[in-house]
């Protein structure tokens, strides 16, 4: 391991017992190494183990070291713990496990294992439901859904067992670029504030006290502000709350001046409601409706960043009857959501259906066919109008619209490339139940309808109307 340099930030964030520490800072400014160092420095400050002999054992600790995507864990996360604390050729005392992405380490009587686990690996996420635990470390937590925070507080703390002594201390440290002020980070760091969160905010990058600039490049900042927007800076180089588009948008068509209503939107008594539902971790409900013209209404998102689909069931129940009454729904959901959980083998269609709300799996997940469902009206015009109109307090859907629901560019040197998929970040969910919505009542059909038959025009006989042009579509 090479020598480590603290900053007074990072000083003051390994000194603090707390539960739950966030440290938010600027690009570079050293978050990562942070906890790399936290997780070796609380591995060789644990009590050693007790043993049958009564004489002491090793000091023994479980890490969980989380990231959203498996790709980002590989290239990022994994790649400044192994900078930091190398591999030791031929295994022990520093062993990488490939196989089980395990970091085994195990010098001085000090043992310390690091599990590293990805969000989009679904089986990632059940081992992490059972995993018994000193601590995690999410990684850029901005990208993380406060369920998986929620999950992880609940299995820190488990390793070592009591007859072991316990744990000296445990609990979870994440690190994060600065997210926007609608974030559950914003949310709970500034404003709820629980017992046993601190937060830690590192100075701008272009400040007098600036940290982590000797080991940056001379001039660093000043190059990475060079062609960036204001609100860029802000978030990466200043480390304030913000919001920056961070791809290309999947939905070019959107423009938020003429898709979303001035005034707010109102149901239409005499038609039914519409509902889509995206499920996992961060469930997600759309309402809306579409009119005998073909203009889409969208009149309210429910966002969860901490509640299963039973409870966001509960609570889209009681929503709609409250503010909506009795009125008739037709609803679509993800596919997938007809999988039996490993829990209790209940559907997501069935939790919803025992809620009160009957759905119906979304005819297609193929992602073509879910984003030209939404796309479609958006190009459309309706009696000299848009075909797309979205309630102001949408918020969530809207900064999906204008850039959070993105293709995340792919590092390649001389040119632009994106991922061929959107990236998977708190605005993919609601726009999943969007997508789900709009194919399954009749967009998606529209799409691949095949097209009326060709009629001739007044005068022509069918079959001896000439090839110049005199066809029209009926």
């Amino acid at each position: 391991m090479r020598r480590y340099e603290v900053s007074p930030t990072a000083a003051a964030f390994h000194l603090d017992d707390s539960f739950v520490r966030g440290l938010m800072g600027p690009i570079g400014s050293g978050k990562s190494t942070a906890a790399v160092m936290e997780i070796m420095r609380r591995g060789a400050l644990q009590r050693p183990a007790k043993t049958l002999t009564g004489k002491p054992g090793a000091r023994r600790t479980r890490w969980a070291v989380v990231r959203n995507t498996y790709r980002e864990l590989a290239d990022t996360t994994l790649k400044t713990f192994l900078d930091w604390v190398p591999e030791t050729p031929g295994g022990y005392p520093r062993k990488w496990r490939q196989s089980d992405m395990i970091y085994d380490i195990r010098d001085g009587g000090i043992e310390i294992e690091v599990l590293f686990r990805a969000l989009d690996r679904p089986d990632d996420i059940k081992k992490l439901l059972s995993l018994e635990l000193t601590g995690a470390w999410v990684n850029e937590a901005r990208e993380v859904p406060k369920a998986l925070i929620s999950m992880l507080v609940g299995r820190a703390g488990r390793f070592p067992p009591a007859r072991e002594e316990g744990c000296t201390w445990s609990g979870l440290v994440m690190d994060t670029n600065a997210p926007d002020t609608d974030h559950w980070w914003y949310r709970a760091f500034e404003e709820r504030k629980p017992k046993g969160w601190r937060i830690f905010r590192q100075p701008s990058g272009r400040g007098p006290l600036a940290e982590n600039l000797a080991n940056l490049p001379a001039g660093y900042y000043d190059r990475l502000m060079s062609g960036q927007t204001d609100e860029w800076i802000k978030v990466y180089v200043d480390g304030e709350y913000g919001f920056v588009k961070e791809g290309r948008a999947v939905y070019p068509e959107y423009v938020d001046s003429i898709h979303c209503s001035s005034v707010p939107l109102r149901p239409i008594d005499a038609l039914p409601l519409l509902v889509g539902w995206d499920f996992g971790l961060t469930p997600a409900c759309v309402l809306a409706q579409v009119t005998p013209t073909g203009r889409w209404l969208i009149l309210r998102e429910w966002v969860f960043d901490d509640a299963g689909v039973q409870a966001a069931a509960e609570i889209v129940r009681r929503d709609l009857n409250r503010d909506y009454g009795d009125r008739e729904t037709k609803g679509w959901g993800d596919p997938a959501g007809a999988a039996r959980a490993q829990t209790d083998e209940k559907t997501c269609f069935q939790i919803l259906e025992a809620a009160g709300l009957r759905i119906d799996p979304a005819p297609s997940q193929d992602l073509t066919l879910r984003r030209e469902s939404v796309a479609a009206p958006l190009r459309r015009l309706v009696d000299g109008g848009p075909g797309f109109l979205i309630d102001q307090s949408c918020k969530t859907l809207r900064r999906g619209f204008q850039g959070g629901y993105c293709y995340r560019r792919v590092q390649v040197a001389g040119e632009d490339r994106y991922q061929d998929k959107p990236d998977k970040n708190r605005y993919s969910h609601p726009h999943d139940a969007l997508q789900y919505l709009m194919s399954g009542a009749g967009e998606g059909e529209r799409l691949t309808r095949p097209p009326p038959p060709l009629k001739p025009r007044d005068g022509y006989d069918f079959d001896e109307a000439p090839d110049s042009g005199a066809w029209m579509a009926g």
